[in-house]
C-alpha cells in the first residue's frame, strides 16, 4: 500500500485538485484508493459526495481504532473503488499548532487499521493500494501527523512568490519530520495553474529549479477551465472529455505512476508501532 501526502503551506494553490487528480488516475488503473480529508474545509469530501458515515476523520483522530475509522469511510460518488475517510470542520480541534508525540503518532496508528492486499479484513476496513491524504495549509498537528505516517510527499505550488515561499516551508516540514519518520521523502514539487504565456510564471519555475533541483517534477499541470468545470459536475478530470481535461490527466497518470514506483522501507503498520509514543 503506499501512502501519499499532498500539501503546501499556502491555501489555494491546488492541493485537492491534485488528490482527485490522483484518485481520478488511480480509478482509471484500477487501484483501489482510499481519500484521507485531513483538511478542515473539507473539499475533498465534497468533490467526492461520499455516503454517509456515522462519524468522521475528526472522530477517528481522537479514537484512532479499527472501528471508528470503518465508521468514518464512504463509498465514494466516483465508484466503488475510491473510499472516502470523511472530512469534517471539527478535526480543526486536533490542529495543535505545537503537539506532543503521542498526538502526531494517531495518524498514523490509525492507518495501521487498514489490512495489506491480499489479507482477509476482519475489522470492516478494506484494503487499499493507495492512500491519498488532503492536508491544510498550516504547519500544526494534522499536517505533522501526515508527515509521520506516509511514505512520500508531494509538495503543491503556483508559480507566484508567495506559493514558492509556502513550498520552500514545507519542504522543511517534510526534512524536520524525518527525525520521527526516516522513511518519508519528497515526491517532488508539483507547480500548478502554470500559464505559459505568463513571463512571472516562466521566472518562478526558473527560482524553483534553481532552490530544487530536480525535485521540481518537468509535468506541470497548466491552468485550465477543465478542472473546475469537472469538479462542478462532480466527476473525475479523467472522465471531462475536453483537450484540457486530457492535458491535464496525462499528468496525474505520470505522477500516479512515479507514486506506485517509489517504495519505502517500512510498511504502515511498522511506522505505526515506531510512531511518537505508539
Amino acid at each position: 500500500m503506499h501512502v501519499t501526502a499532498v500539501l503546501s503551506l499556502k491555501g489555494g494553490v491546488g492541493k485537492t485538485t491534485v488528490v482527485l487528480g490522483l484518485a481520478g488516475a488511480a480509478l482509471r488503473a484500477g487501484l483501489r484508493t482510499l481519500v484521507v480529508d485531513l483538511d478542515p474545509q473539507g473539499n475533498a469530501t465534497t468533490a467526492l459526495e461520499p455516503e454517509g458515515t456515522e462519524t468522521t476523520i475528526a472522530q477517528a483522530m481522537e479514537r484512532p481504532s479499527a472501528a471508528v475509522l470503518a465508521s468514518s469511510i464512504g463509498v465514494s460518488a466516483w465508484g466503488d473503488e475510491v473510499d472516502v475517510l470523511v472530512g469534517s470542520e471539527e478535526v480543526e480541534r486536533h490542529n495543535h499548532p505545537d503537539p506532543n508525540s503521542q498526538r502526531l503518532g494517531r495518524l498514523a496508528r490509525l492507518l495501521s487499521a487498514i489490512p495489506r492486499n491480499g489479507d482477509e479484513p476482519d475489522t470492516g476496513v478494506p484494503a487499499y493500494d493507495l492512500v491519498l491524504i488532503d492536508c491544510p495549509p498550516s504547519l500544526g498537528q494534522l499536517t505533522r501527523s501526515a508527515l509521520v505516517a506516509v511514505d512520500r510527499a508531494v509538495l503543491v505550488t503556483e508559480p507566484t512568490i508567495f506559493a514558492v515561499s509556502g513550498v520552500q516551508r514545507a519542504f522543511e516540514a517534510v526534512q524536520a519530520e524525518r527525525e520521527h519518520n526516516p522513511d518519508l521523502q519528497p515526491l517532488g514539487v508539483l507547480v500548478n495553474k502554470y500559464r505559459s504565456r505568463s513571463s512571472e510564471h516562466e521566472f518562478r519555475v526558473g527560482e524553483l529549479r534553481e532552490l530544487f533541483g530536480p525535485l521540481v517534477l518537468s509535468g506541470v499541470l497548466p491552468d485550465r477551465s477543465a478542472v473546475q468545470q469537472a469538479q462542478g459536475a462532480g466527476v473525475p478530470i479523467q472522465r471531462w472529455d475536453t483537450p484540457g481535461a486530457r492535458e491535464i490527466s496525462s499528468q496525474f497518470d505520470g505522477l500516479l505512476g512515479r507514486i506506485v514506483r517509489s517504495r519505502s522501507g517500512r510498511s504502515h503498520r511498522a511506522r505505526a508501532r515506531q510512531a511518537p509514543d505508539a
